[in-house]
């Protein structure tokens, strides 16, 4: 990875360790990826990739062409078509792009006619969640001209680890019931906030620390600053404040 793609990244990630909104960290990445990845915008899906069902983003400059999408043509990006079968028949999730999946029959695809009326786009780059299984969810990069190069699909998979951090972020933080008044006073970071909701799920530190990709050593400066912020000095006391400042689920702070 360049530099200055480096750079990005590591400006992207910080912007999404620091966001507290968890609707607004697939928006903010969305707007960074496709560039990132040599591409010229993206669709992301955070449910399966099918025709019915799933949340379907699209970064800041697609936006307005697909608003005005009927249900069959929108059915069409859902499906995600020709990675949905491709990464169902296989447990790796190394980025790939619709022309080596489908090879000539894609670009007489539904999907990519779709796409080129759109857009003007014929290349489609899919970068699944690394540790997605079924159903798949994940992201598809578009762009026009030649096909993404062996060093754009790299990049791409080195790129893999953040958005799983970013999506295990998303989830954590809409666990989340509203705060009191008293929990802004405490001022936690997103990422903070998140190690304590594993914490109240009774997870180890090295646990934490796999879960969101971090060391065990990270973990414990996040559990310290907790800890200092609470004016605690165990887990249990620690996530009981929590849960009475709506920062911890109530059934979490339960568990034994």
């Amino acid at each position: 990875m360049g530099t200055t793609a480096y750079e990005r990244v590591l400006s992207v990630a910080v912007a999404a360790l620091h966001e507290r909104d968890p609707d607004r960290l697939w928006p903010l990445l969305a707007a960074d990826l496709p560039v990132l990845c040599g591409g010229d915008a993206l669709i992301y899906k955070l449910d399966n990739w099918n025709e019915s069902e799933g949340t379907l983003g699209l970064s800041p400059g697609a936006a307005a062409e697909f608003a005005a999408l009927g249900d069959e043509d929108t059915a069409l990006l859902r499906a995600g078509y020709p990675f949905a079968r491709h990464y169902a028949d296989r447990p790796d999730r190394a980025p790939v792009t619709a022309r080596r999946v489908a090879g000539r029959s894609w670009s007489r695809s539904p999907t990519a006619q779709l796409l080129d009326e759109l857009l003007d786009v014929d290349h489609v780059l899919g970068v699944p969640l690394p540790q997605s299984t079924t159903p798949v969810t994940g992201c598809m990069v578009y762009r026009s001209g030649r096909d993404f190069t062996d060093e754009e699909l790299r990049l791409a998979e080195q790129l893999q680890p953040l958005l799983a951090a970013v999506e295990q972020q998303r989830r954590l933080l809409r666990r989340l019931d509203s705060p009191s008044e008293e929990a802004a006073d405490v001022a936690l970071t997103p990422r903070e906030t998140t190690v304590l909701l594993l914490l109240g799920d009774a997870l180890t530190a090295s646990s934490i620390g796999r879960r969101l990709g971090i060391s065990e050593r990270t973990v414990h400066k996040h559990i310290a600053n907790i800890y200092r912020k609470f004016g605690t000095h165990d887990r249990i006391s620690t996530v009981l404040r929590a849960q009475r400042l709506g920062l911890v689920p109530t059934a979490a702070a339960d568990r034994p």
